[in-house]
C-alpha cells in the first residue's frame, strides 16, 4: 500500500508542477503578446512633429511610417503652404496637421526643423516657445547648433541627411547637445537609422565638412551618372541602354567596394591593363584634373 501512495502522490505533484509551469508560460507568452501589440501601436516617440514640409521632410517622413517606427498619426506637420500640407495628408493618411509652429510644438516630444536657411530668422523664433525638454532636431544645411539655442531650445540634434534617404537609402552624419540623455540619443538614432546610415560625430565642425561630400554628394555622382549616359548615347547605344548600362555599373562598383573592403585604388588597379582602354579613358580624366576638381567641390 505504501509504495502505491507514494506513486499516487508523486503522480499529483508531477501533475500540478506540470500546471503551473504551463501556466507560467502562458502567461508570459500572453504578456509578450500585450507588450508586442503596444510596440506595434505606438511610435519611438510620443508624436514626432515637422516644421517646414518640402523635399527632405518627406524623405524622412515617408521610411520612418512605412518601416513602421513612427505611425502616421503620431506624426505632425506645419508648412505655409497648404498645398504642401494636402498633397501629404493624402499620400498618408491619418498624419495631423498643426494649426501654428507652436501647435505642433505643444504636440510633440521631437521637433524636426527642415524650413529653408532663410527662413531661420527671429521672426521664426518669436513664434515658438518650446519646453526644456522638447528635443529639436534640424536638417538645415549651414545652420549651427547655436542658431537654435539661441532661439530658446535647450536639446539640439544637429543633422546632415541626403536626398536617398527617400527611398531608405540615405547617409546622415549628426551631432547634439550634451545634455541629451543616452535614451533620447538612442532614440534620434533610430529616427536617423530609419532612412539609411547614420554617423555621430562629437564636434560640430564635421558636419559642415560632411556637407560637401554625403550631403551634396548625390547631386556629384547624379552629374557623372547624366556625363557617362550622354557618353553612351553618342557612341551609338538608345539613352535606356545606356542608362541601364551606368546605372548598373555605378550600383555594382559601389556594392563591390563595400563587400570587399578593398581601398579604391586597388579595386581601380584591378580593371585597368597596362596600355588598355581603362588605362586611357582615366589618363584622360587625370589631364582634366578630374581629382582636383572633385576635392575644389
Amino acid at each position: 500500500m505504501f509504495p502505491a501512495i507514494v506513486c499516487c502522490r508523486r503522480s499529483s505533484f508531477l501533475r500540478s508542477s506540470s500546471f503551473f509551469q504551463e501556466t507560467k508560460r502562458c502567461f508570459r507568452s500572453t504578456a509578450l503578446s500585450m507588450q508586442q501589440n503596444e510596440d506595434s501601436s505606438s511610435g519611438v516617440f510620443r508624436s514626432v512633429g515637422f516644421i517646414g514640409v518640402g523635399k527632405m521632410a518627406e524623405a524622412m517622413i515617408h521610411p520612418m511610417i512605412q518601416s513602421g517606427l513612427q505611425p502616421a498619426e503620431d506624426i505632425c506637420l506645419y508648412d505655409v503652404s497648404t498645398c504642401v500640407l494636402d498633397a501629404v495628408t493624402q499620400k498618408y493618411p491619418g498624419i495631423e496637421i498643426g494649426q501654428s509652429m507652436q501647435d505642433v510644438v505643444n504636440r510633440s516630444d521631437l521637433i524636426v526643423c527642415a524650413v529653408k536657411p532663410q527662413n531661420l530668422g527671429a521672426e521664426f523664433f518669436t513664434q515658438i516657445q518650446p519646453t526644456p525638454d522638447t528635443i529639436l532636431l534640424s536638417v538645415i544645411a549651414g545652420s549651427p547648433m547655436s542658431t537654435f539655442l539661441d532661439g530658446g531650445f535647450m536639446k539640439v540634434v544637429r543633422s546632415m541627411p541626403n536626398t536617398p534617404a527617400q527611398i531608405g537609402k540615405g547617409m546622415t552624419v549628426w551631432c547634439a547637445t550634451e545634455n541629451l540623455s543616452t535614451n533620447e540619443r538612442r532614440k534620434i538614432e533610430q529616427v536617423l537609422s530609419s532612412f539609411g546610415k547614420q554617423v555621430f560625430v562629437d564636434d560640430e565642425n564635421f558636419i559642415d565638412m560632411s556637407t560637401s561630400i554625403s550631403g551634396s554628394g548625390p547631386a556629384y555622382i547624379f552629374m557623372l551618372m547624366e556625363a557617362m549616359i550622354d557618353a553612351g548615347v553618342h557612341m551609338g547605344f538608345s539613352r535606356p541602354t545606356a542608362t541601364t548600362l551606368v546605372h548598373q555599373t555605378l550600383l555594382g562598383s559601389t556594392l563591390y567596394a563595400m563587400e570587399t573592403g578593398e581601398h579604391p585604388v586597388i579595386l581601380r588597379n584591378s580593371v585597368t591593363s597596362p596600355a588598355g582602354t581603362t588605362a586611357s579613358a582615366i589618363y584622360e580624366l587625370e589631364n582634366g584634373k578630374f581629382r582636383t576638381v572633385i576635392k575644389d567641390a
